[in-house]
């Protein structure tokens, strides 16, 4: 099966320790024949993503480290006509920069845009899984051991299975056979609160009923007024809304695509 790496986004609290620990590690390094230096701007081999949803006061946001896929179908290897990248056994793929001649070609073919031109050295670049410290002894990459969280783990695909169980992997559609999964990506959210304009006060427990193409959700308003349907699918939504002494309200046409903050919603007594 070969080498994986799980990313769990329910750990990872942002504190770019792995990206920064795999510019401590390949910034100024030649490791050759694994890979030349990597410049100090310009390329992150692997880079954290910062997702924000919603807007004040309702934002929610998550982190998701991005690197190189080391995938099983690897669109850059079909792509290079020097033949300079290659996918050893245990699953890495690897850049050789002695062959490459920085043609651009992997650079365009890859999906995930992972892989940088060196204009200096005149070579394309990428995450190598740290192979050059793998075959010297080292069990992890430095982005691995540099996690506090341990929200990276990284080692045999049939030893991380039940990690994998229920995870996902970037960009399924290509068909390249990533082997960077992802657990715990929220969905969007569609989130607002419920108050009354005579009372001035928040109205709790109130029923909100969500609709999207046959699919309903429910919960109910908390001590604040808020309600939060979380984990959504994008798409157009309807809600519904109910509360004791109410009339009922309808919101319709919620466009989610990027998480929805409906505000303050005022309701009418019956």
């Amino acid at each position: 099966m070969g080498k994986a790496f799980v990313i769990d986004a329910a750990r990872c609290n942002g504190c770019y320790n792995c990206q920064l620990a795999c510019k401590d590690e390949h910034v100024g390094n030649d490791w050759t024949p694994y890979a030349k230096p990597q410049p100090e701007v310009g390329q992150f081999w692997l880079r954290v993503e910062e997702h924000v949803q919603g807007t004040t006061p309702k934002v929610k946001i998550h982190y998701l480290p991005r690197l190189c896929n080391h995938c099983e179908k690897a669109a850059c290897i079909a792509a290079c006509p020097q033949g300079a990248i290659l996918r050893r056994e245990d699953g890495l793929t690897l850049i050789d920069p002695e062959k490459c001649t920085g043609c651009g070609e992997c650079v365009e073919a890859c999906p995930y845009g992972v892989i940088y031109q060196n204009a200096e050295l005149g070579i394309a670049q990428k995450c190598t899984g740290c192979a050059h410290l793998l075959d010297h002894g080292a069990k992890m990459p430095r982005c691995v051991e540099a996690c506090p969280t341990e929200a990276i783990l990284f080692g045999e695909e049939e030893d991380l299975i039940d990690e994998i169980r229920g995870a996902e992997v970037w960009r399924p559609e290509t068909g390249l056979g990533p082997r960077v999964w992802y657990r715990n990506v929220p969905g969007t959210f569609i989130a607002g609160t419920l108050f009354d304009p005579e009372a001035r006060e928040v109205v709790e427990g109130a029923r909100c009923l969500l609709s999207n193409g046959g699919k309903n959700w429910e919960t109910a308003t908390d001590s604040f007024g808020d309600f939060w349907f979380r984990d959504l699918p994008a798409g157009i939504y309807e809600l519904l809304i109910h509360a004791k002494g109410y009339a009922y309200k309808r919101v319709e046409k919620i466009r989610n695509e990027n998480s929805v903050n409906l505000g303050d919603i005022p309701m009418e007594r019956e």
